[in-house]
C-alpha cells in the first residue's frame, strides 16, 4: 500500500491541527526515501510519522505496510513481521479485502524468510483466496508465485539436513518441491494469459531450479531455455547470466559436458561484463571441472589457476582449498608430479586450518601417492592429539565435497535462522522452608502458611473498573498471628516464601485484568490500544451498561462459587490425636482475612446462647 495513494483519499477535514497533517508529511518523505533506495532514512521518517500519530486508519495502514517492507529489505525480519501484522489488523478492521490480501502476502514472505513455513503458507493461501474472490488476476498471480517460493524454500531447508544430491532427496522434501512446481506452473499459465513476459521469466527460472532439485534435468533445461530467451528479449544481463549458469549445471548431470562448457563460458563472459568477481571465480571453477571431465587437463589447469587467483583476492579460504585440490589433480594427470605435490601440501594446510577432516585425509592420500611416484620417503605420521584436544568427529556426509551451483550463491538466499537462542533468565535463589525440630503442632503451622497464601487471592481476582491499572488500590496482606509453637527458623523461612508467592501471584493476576479501553474504533480485533501511531479521542467513551452488567454477573457467580461454608461444631469432644477443634479454628482464622461480604454466617447454638458464651466467628 502506498502512502501517496492513501493521501489522495484524505480530505482537509481529516488532517487537522491535531498532528495528522504532520504524520502524513513525514510518511510521504519516508516513502520517497525508500523509493530512492535509502531505506534506513525512510524508516526514521516513518517512525517519526508514527510518533506524530493520526486517526486515519488508511494512512496508518499504508505507513505500516511501507515500514514492514523497509525493515524487510534492511534484514530486520522481526520488525517487518510486527508491522505487517499491524497492517493486517487494520485491513481487517476496515473490512478492506484488497488490503488484507496484500498484507497477508507481505506477512507470508516475511515468515518464509524467517523459516516459519507453516504460518507463511497460511498467509499466502489467504492472499490467494481473497484475490480469487475479488477476481484480481495480478494479485492471484503474486499469491501463486509466493506459495511456490514458500514450498521451494521449505524443501531446500529440509534437503540441506542430509546433504543429498539433486534427485535423491527424502519423500518429505520431494513433496514440498512438487507442491512448489504445481503453484509455479499455475502462475506461469496465468502470466501467459496476461502476457506478462517478465513474470513468465521469473516463473520459468524457478520452475527450472525446482525441477533440477527433483532430478528432472531435461525438464529443467526446457524451462531455463525459455528463461534465457525472455532475458535476452528484455536485455536483462543478470537474468541471462543466471540462466546460462543453471543450464550448465543441468547439462552436467545429463553428461552433456560440451553443452555445459558453452553455457559456463557465456556465464564467465557475462560475469566479467557485470563486474561480479565472485560469480567469475565460480564460473572458472565450473569450467575447470567440466574440462577435467572432458579429459582436457591443460585447459582445466588454466581455469583452476584463475579460480585460485580469484579466491585469494577475495580471501575465500574454502575456495582456495578447492582450487589447490583441483590443481593438484590436473598437474598429476599432466605428469607434473612436483607441482601436484606442492598443491596437495597446500590443500592439506588449508584443510587443517579450516578443520576439514575429509580434506586433510584426501590431501594426505594424494601426498603419499605422489611421494611414491617421485621416490621420496614418506613422512612420519604425526601422533594423534590428546583426548581433551580432539575436535568432535564430523559426520562423513556433512564433509562431502561438491561442486556448488552458481545459481545457489546469487539467486537463492540462505534462509536466516529464525530460531534464536532464548535469553537465559537469572534463576531465583532457592528458599528452603526449614522446619523447627521443637515444633509441637505441624498441622497448625501448615494452615497458618495456607492462610497467608490464600488471604489475598479472592480480593485480587475481583474486576476493578478502572481505566488505568496504576490507579487501582493495591490491598495489603493482613498480618495473621502465627502459632506460638512455631520456631524462629520456621517463621523466617515461611515469611520469605510467602513474600515470594505474593509477588509472583499479584503480578500474574494484575496482568490478567481486563481494561475498559476508551477507543471503540478497533473493537473487531481487540488490539486498538496496541497499535502505535493511532491517536485516541480526547474524551474516553463510557462503558456501556450491559457490559458492566455482564461483568457483575460473571464476577458475582465466581465469588459465590468460591465461598466455603463452615461445618457446625459437634458437641462431643474429640481426642487430641484428631484435632478437629484446632482444625476448625485454623480454618476460621484463614477465612477472617477475606472481605466482609464473603464472611460465612455461623448459626447460633442454643446452648451457647443460654450459657452466654462467646461464639467464634
Amino acid at each position: 500500500m502506498s502512502v501517496s495513494a492513501s493521501a489522495e483519499n484524505l480530505s482537509t477535514d481529516t488532517q487537522s491541527c491535531d498532528g495528522g497533517s504532520m504524520c502524513l508529511e513525514l510518511a510521504l518523505e519516508g516513502e520517497r526515501l525508500c523509493k530512492a533506495g535509502d531505506c534506513r532514512a525512510g524508516v526514521a521518517f516513518f517512525q517519526a510519522a508514527i510518533q506524530a500519530g493520526t486517526d486515519d486508519l488508511r494512512t496508518l495502514s499504508a505507513i505500516y505496510s511501507q515500514l514492514g517492507n523497509a525493515y524487510f529489505y534492511l534484514g530486520d525480519y522481526n520488525k517487518a513481521m510486527q508491522y505487517h501484522k499491524h497492517d493486517l489488523t487494520l485491513a481487517r478492521t476496515m473490512n478492506d479485502q484488497l488490503g488484507e490480501a496484500k498484507a497477508s502476502g507481505n506477512l507470508g514472505n516475511t515468515l518464509k524468510v524467517m523459516g516459519k513455513f507453516t504460518e507463511a503458507i497460511q498467509c499466502c493461501k489467504r492472499h490467494l483466496e481473497i484475490s480469487r474472490a475479488l477476481g484480481d488476476k495480478l494479485s492471484e498471480g503474486r499469491a501463486l508465485y509466493n506459495l511456490g517460493n514458500v514450498y521451494h524454500a521449505q524443501g531446500k531447508q529440509l534437503g540441506r539436513v542430509g546433504q543429498n544430491d539433486p534427485g535423491h532427496f527424502p519423500q518429505e522434501v520431494r513433496d514440498c518441491l512438487l507442491q512448489a512446481v504445481e503453484y509455479y506452473e499455475e502462475n506461469l499459465e496465468l502470466m501467459r494469459s496476461l502476457g506478462d513476459r517478465q513474470a513468465m521469466g521469473r516463473a520459468c527460472g524457478n520452475l527450472g531450479n525446482t525441477c533440477y532439485l527433483l532430478g528432472e534435468f531435461a525438464r529443467a533445461i526446457r524451462y531455463h531455455t525459455e528463461r534465457l530467451q525472455i532475458a535476452r528479449e528484455a536485455g536483462d544481463r543478470a537474468a541471462e547470466r543466471r540462466a546460462n549458469s543453471n543450464l550448465g549445471n543441468s547439462h552436467i548431470f545429463l553428461g552433456q559436458f560440451e553443452n555445459a562448457a558453452e553455457h559456463y563460458k557465456r556465464t564467465l563472459a557475462l560475469a566479467e561484463e557485470l563486474g561480479d568477481a565472485a560469480v567469475e571465480a565460480q564460473a572458472c571453477y565450473s569450467l575447470g571441472n567440466t574440462y577435467t571431465l572432458l579429459r582436457e587437463y591443460r585447459v582445466a589447469e588454466e581455469y583452476h589457476a584463475r579460480h585460485l587467483t580469484a579466491a585469494r583476492r577475495l580471501q575465500d579460504r574454502v575456495g582456495e582449498g578447492r582450487a589447490c585440490w583441483s590443481l593438484g589433480n590436473a598437474h598429476a594427470a599432466l605428469g607434473n608430479h612436483e607441482k601436484a605435490l606442492y598443491y596437495a601440501n597446500e590443500h592439506y594446510n588449508i584443510s587443517k586450518e579450516l578443520g576439514d577432516v575429509l580434506g586433510m585425509a584426501t590431501a594426505q592420500m594424494n601426498m603419499s601417492d605422489l611421494r611414491k611416484v617421485l621416490g621420496l620417503p614418506a613422512e612420519a605420521e604425526s601422533p594423534p592429539p590428546p583426548a581433551d584436544e580432539r575436535a568432535p568427529r564430523t559426520p562423513f556426509n556433512a564433509l562431502r565435497v561438491r561442486r556448488q551451483s552458481m545459481e545457489q550463491l546469487s539467486l537463492i538466499q540462505i534462509t536466516p535462522d529464525s530460531k534464536k537462542k532464548e535469553e537465559e533468565q537469572p534463576t531465583q535463589p532457592k528458599r528452603d522452608v526449614v522446619r523447627s525440630e521443637s515444633e509441637e503442632n505441624p498441622v497448625e503451622s501448615f494452615f497458618d502458611l495456607l492462610s497467608r497464601c490464600q488471604s489475598e487471592r479472592m480480593d485480587e481476582q475481583r474486576a476493578t473498573l478502572h481505566s488505568n491499572k496504576e490507579n487501582r488500590p493495591k490491598p495489603k496482606a493482613p498480618k495473621l498471628q502465627r502459632s506460638a509453637s512455631s520456631g524462629n527458623k520456621n517463621s523466617n523461612s515461611n515469611e520469605a516464601m510467602l513474600d515470594m508467592i505474593t509477588d509472583l501471584q499479584s503480578s500474574r493476576i494484575d496482568s490478567q485484568r481486563a481494561e475498559l479501553r476508551p477507543a471503540k474504533k478497533l473493537s473487531k480485533e481487540g488490539k486498538g490500544a496496541s497499535l502505535p501511531g493511532l491517536r485516541q479521542p480526547a474524551t474516553a467513551a463510557k462503558p456501556e451498561d450491559d457490559f458492566l452488567d455482564m461483568i457483575a454477573r460473571v464476577q458475582g457467580s465466581r465469588l459465590e462459587d468460591q465461598r466455603s461454608e463452615l461445618p457446625r461444631p459437634k458437641p462431643e469432644e474429640r481426642p487430641k490425636t484428631v484435632p478437629d477443634d484446632d482444625f476448625f479454628a485454623l480454618l476460621m482464622r484463614a477465612q477472617a482475612g477475606r472481605m466482609e461480604d464473603q464472611r460465612a454466617t455461623i448459626p447460633l447454638q442454643e446452648n451457647r446462647q443460654k450459657g452466654g458464651s462467646n461464639s467464634k466467628k
